[in-house]
């Protein structure tokens, strides 16, 4: 086995499976703000019970208080599908959608 020196790299060509860090953008409605953190404790619960996901992290936006974005860290993106397409990933989601959110979320995968 060969390790690389800290002045190498790996070419991640040759990697067959890439951990993914997937960005979820969302806009809450005016007022709404305390109900998405909320239920977001619902969502981590989730997270947390599917397989592949490794740690998930939500940031508000310091100049627009209705924005918000999460990070969510994936063992690879295969895992993450597999969630979204999940029923626990309706059962914690569909409630935004008319309730909670202005608009569509917009999500960004990001491999490593």
């Amino acid at each position: 086995m060969r390790l690389a020196k800290s002045h190498e790299s790996i070419e991640p060509q040759t990697w067959n499976v890439y951990m993914i860090t997937v960005g979820m953008n969302y806009h809450v409605l005016p007022g709404k703000q305390l109900d998405f953190e909320e239920k977001f404790a619902g969502v981590i619960d989730a997270l947390k019970a599917a397989p592949g996901h490794t740690n998930s992290t939500l940031w508000k936006d310091v100049s627009d208080d209705a924005s918000y974005l999460i990070t969510s860290e994936w063992s690879d993106e295969t895992a993450f599908q597999e969630f979204i397409r999940s029923d626990a990933f309706r059962a914690v989601t569909n409630w935004g959608k008319e309730q909670i959110l202005s608009g569509r979320p917009q999500h960004k995968v990001y491999k490593h």
